[in-house]
């Protein structure tokens, strides 16, 4: 059988028993999610290459030490991983404030942009700048929910997994977020389009 065609699992097992081929496999079919929630959390691309590069080191390294236990979905592990290297990044750097001083001003050089309607996507563009600080807002149990569910595109289940709670304890924080996040539009007098 195609070494594509296996489940997570089988490459998992794979990989541990000497077949190097197994890892590439792993680390193509999900570095789009992972990096893509990577670079939506750190908001810089420097930073994002470097902690997803951090995080298949660190998987590679776990799986051969036999450290990954088939506790649920292998994708799941990784993006665990990746949101652990995240906060030490933040730590390091010595705040929580998930900002790029370069983020926004691409925005002017994108071709999209003059194929566009310019007003539309400027007011999108506000709009995305306005809820990522409402969600910067949040107490931190919270903001990681909204984040790995929105930004992240984590089922609740993974959800649960990653943070290490319930599916009820994240569903919860959800909900909260998202009443926290309707009283900071109102108190904020915002309009979000």
């Amino acid at each position: 059988m195609k070494s594509s065609n296996l489940k997570d699992h089988e490459l998992v097992t794979n990989f541990v028993a000497g077949d190097k081929s197994a890892i590439e496999v792993l680390i193509n079919r999900h570095k789009n999610r992972v990096y893509t929630y990577i670079m939506l959390i750190v908001k810089n691309q420097e930073v994002a290459e470097d902690i997803f590069q951090d995080t298949f080191i660190k998987v590679v390294k776990s799986l051969e030490l036999g450290k990954y236990q088939e506790k649920g979905i292998f994708q799941s592990w990784v993006v665990r991983i990746a949101h652990n290297l995240i906060i030490d990044f933040f730590r390091k750097e010595k705040h929580m404030q998930m900002t790029s001083s370069d983020g926004d001003s691409n925005i002017l050089n994108s071709p999209k942009l003059s194929e566009d309607n310019v007003e539309d996507q400027m007011i999108r563009t506000q709009t995305e700048c306005d809820v990522r600080k409402l969600i910067e807002e949040l107490p931190e149990e919270q903001r990681e929910v909204v984040l790995l569910r929105h930004y992240g595109d984590l089922s609740f289940k993974e959800i649960a997994e990653i943070t290490n709670v319930s599916i009820n304890t994240a569903l919860g924080r959800m909900r909260y977020a998202l009443i926290n996040l309707r009283k900071l539009i109102e108190q904020k007098n915002l309009v979000l389009v």
